[in-house]
């Protein structure tokens, strides 16, 4: 409560750039959302051929914003990573790479409603790991989220997408793993650590490629995606964050949860099946609701 017996986020005005983050970040979920619509375009590359140059142009495309920001001094803030941010880069760059493989196995569909329970984990690893308190009505939501999820494993089952939804599964833990991390990391700045991610991506994706020869076609669809989609996406909710409470962006930037099924219903007719539907109701119901609640509850710093 402020002096005045006001509540106490009515005290905190709204940055004057608040409708420039909101841009941001909605134009950040529209450019994740395309993901799935663009690897459905892939001509002969197979998935880890893809992620490899994908993740290598992640990498170029955001030390390019970290030369800009640091003026060309780059060095510094990547040996400043430490141990943390290695962990970090380890996550970002195996979960992306199992974001790609999840979209190759199972509906895009799937992919992302079980993309969408990443903050309810999240938030239960930061319990676990970090000793952040939760809310009942967190705990409720989590085994909301967990029921859709099952509802569409076992129409994996029956449909032989399980292996999909299984990497979907563990690009949430990987995606729960660095955030934790960098909460952990405090005020260190880690998109450096995100950055090293492309190349942690690449050689796992090189690794696990037959080789890396793909047709020029494919290997445009790489760049795309490595640049406007997943890079640009990053980069806009980096810099969106600044002027938007985190609950907002947290709310916001499920836009790419709703927008991709879309993209791939409306323009390759890859309709999701029943089963997916009906989880991914109950998961969106639990994480919209949940990020509603926290909103109304407190608007400035809802988390």
């Amino acid at each position: 409560m402020t002096a005045e017996g006001a509540p106490e986020d009515a005290a905190l005005p709204r940055d004057p750039r608040y409708p420039l983050g909101v841009a941001m970040i909605l134009t950040a979920g529209f450019c994740l959302s395309l993901g799935g619509l663009i690897l459905r375009h892939v001509e002969t590359g197979d998935v880890w051929q893809i992620s490899f140059y994908r993740s290598v142009i992640f990498f170029l495309t955001i030390l390019a914003f970290l030369a800009l920001r640091y003026r060309g001094r780059v060095a510094g803030p990547f040996l400043a990573v430490g141990p943390g941010g290695l962990m970090v880069s380890c996550f970002m760059g195996i979960g992306s790479a199992l974001y790609l493989l999840a979209i190759s196995l199972t509906t895009v569909a799937n992919v992302m409603f079980i993309l969408s329970t990443a903050p309810l984990l999240t938030a239960v690893l930061g319990r676990i790991l970090l000793g952040e308190r939760l809310r009942a009505l967190t705990w409720g939501a989590m085994v909301l989220a967990l029921s859709g999820i099952a509802i569409m494993v076992a129409g994996g089952l029956e449909s032989g997408r399980l292996a999909g939804n299984l990497a979907a599964l563990g690009t949430v833990f990987c995606f729960a793993g660095m955030v934790v991390t960098i909460r952990r990391a405090g005020s260190a700045d880690m998109v450096p650590a995100i950055c090293l991610g492309g190349l942690v991506g690449a050689a796992f994706s090189a690794a696990l490629a037959g080789g890396l020869s793909i047709s020029g076609h494919d290997l445009g669809l790489s760049v795309l995606l490595g640049s406007a989609q997943v890079g640009a996406g990053f980069l806009l909710i980096t810099l969106g964050t600044r002027y938007v409470p985190a609950g907002e962006v947290a709310l916001l930037a499920q836009s790419e949860i709703v927008l991709a099924p879309i993209w791939v219903w409306v323009f390759i007719d890859e309709v999701p099946s029943g089963p997916t539907l009906l989880g991914g109701a109950v998961v969106l119901t639990a994480v919209f609701g949940l990020a509603l609640a926290q909103l109304r509850s407190n608007p400035a710093t809802a988390a």
